[in-house]
């Protein structure tokens, strides 16, 4: 199976964020993806094995709490995928109407 790229996470137009795992924190960032390209270059990996040893939480590091793994979440262009014509299945959840694919 062919490896995500950050190249191919800049074009899809995805938007990742890096979350703390420690349950005291939790702290969740934006990552700019053309910095992670300009530093590690645009072949390297944007799965979740890929990255995951470049970040650690500076807040818990600054509270002196223990290290945990950090987790990622990434956003789907939602809209752009809509504007091009893709079909998007809408779906109840909770009682308000949402799209999901």
């Amino acid at each position: 199976m062919p490896r995500k790229t950050l190249a191919d996470t800049l074009a899809a137009r995805e938007t990742i964020y890096v979350n703390c795992g420690h349950p005291m924190c939790c702290k969740s960032t934006k990552l700019d993806i053309q910095a992670l390209i300009d530093r590690l270059g645009r072949d390297h990996g944007s799965m979740h094995d890929d990255l995951v040893g470049l970040f650690v939480c500076s807040n818990c590091k600054a509270a002196g709490r223990d290290r945990r793994q950090v987790f990622f979440t990434c956003i789907p262009d939602y809209e752009g995928q809509q504007r091009a014509g893709l079909k998007v299945a809408g779906a109840a959840w909770g009682g308000v109407e949402v799209d999901c694919l």
